[in-house]
C-alpha cells in the first residue's frame, strides 16, 4: 500500500508499504520517527529514499514486546530534498512499524500525537510517548528542565535549521538508532547524560522551538518537562528587578 505522507501524519506501516512525503521545506530539518510496533520481538527493516544520486538509507526499528520500544530517527534537511519515502521491506513476517515526521513544522496532521504549546511556568508537565511540545520564546532567556528516573530516556529538540538528541541516564551509545543523511549529518548533535534531570538555558529569537518524546511507553510514564522564563521585570512599586517566571 502507498500513503500519501504530506502532512507527516502518525501512520503504520505494513511490509511491501511505501509512505511519500512531497512537501518538505528548504530550510528546515526534519526528523522522520519510527517506533516498532508488532505485538512480538520482530525487528523491521526500512528503506529510506532521499535523493535520485544516493542509495537509499537502511534503517533497523529494533524487535520489542507490545510496542515498548525506542524510537529510530532518521533527519532529513529540505535544503537537500524536498521528497523523502519510506519504504517497509517485504518478507519480514509480522514486522510492523509506526512513523511520523517531525520539525518546527511537522505533522500538520496531529492525529494520535499529542500536540501543545508548553506553557513558561517552570512547572513539570507531563512528557508521554508521542507527545510534541512547542513554544516561541521571546528575545531573553529561558530555562528547559527535562527529568525521568529510567535509564536511556530519549527526546528531541528542534529548532528549524538544528536539532539535539538528548538522553538522560545514559547507558549506551544511542547513534546505532539515530542518523542523518545527506547535509543534516552535519545538523543535529548527541547529548547523552548520566542524571535523571538534565537543565539547560536557551535564548528565544521569537522563533519556534519544538520538543519530541523520542522513547517507549513504560519509559514515559513518569518524564516531565518545564520550560521558565528567566527574564526580569523592573517592578514600579519596589522599584527593583525582579524575576518573571
Amino acid at each position: 500500500m502507498s500513503y500519501n505522507w504530506n502532512n507527516g501524519q502518525l501512520l503504520t506501516l505494513n511490509p511491501g508499504d511505501t509512505a511519500v512525503c512531497q512537501t518538505l521545506n528548504a530550510g528546515q530539518l526534519y526528523g522522520l520517527f519510527f517506533y516498532n510496533s508488532a505485538q512480538n520481538d520482530t525487528g523491521a527493516n526500512l528503506a529510506v529514499v532521499w535523493s535520485n544520486s544516493q542509495p537509499p538509507v537502511t534503517v533497523n526499528v529494533p524487535g520489542t514486546t507490545g510496542n515498548q520500544g525506542l524510537a529510530s530517527v532518521v533527519f532529513v534537511y529540505g535544503g537537500d530534498t524536498t521528497t523523502v519515502s519510506v519504504s517497509m521491506l517485504q518478507n519480514q513476517p509480522g514486522a510492523q512499524v509506526q512513523a511520523f515526521i517531525c520539525s518546527v513544522k511537522m505533522p500538520t496532521d496531529t492525529s494520535g500525537i499529542s500536540n501543545k504549546g508548553l506553557p513558561e511556568d517552570g512547572r513539570p508537565h507531563s512528557f508521554e510517548k508521542f507527545t510534541r511540545y512547542f513554544d516561541v520564546p521571546a528575545s531573553h532567556w529561558y530555562q528547559l528542565q527535562v527529568q525521568s528516573n529510567i535509564n536511556q530516556f530519549i527526546f528531541v529538540q528542534f529548532k528549524e535549521q538544528s536539532a539535539q538528541v538528548v538522553v538522560l541516564n545514559s547507558t549506551s551509545d544511542p547513534s546505532q538508532t539515530v542518523q542523518g543523511v545527506g547535509s543534516a549529518v552535519n545538523m543535529y548533535k548527541v547529548s547523552a547524560v548520566p542524571f535523571q534531570n538534565y537543565s539547560y538555558s536557551l535564548q528565544g529569537n521569537g522563533s519556534q522551538i519544538v520538543w519530541i518524546n523520542a522513547d517507549s511507553v513504560q519509559n514515559s510514564q513518569t518524564a516531565s518537562i518545564s520550560l521558565q522564563s528567566l527574564t526580569a521585570l523592573y517592578d514600579l512599586h519596589s522599584g527593583e528587578l525582579v524575576a518573571h517566571d
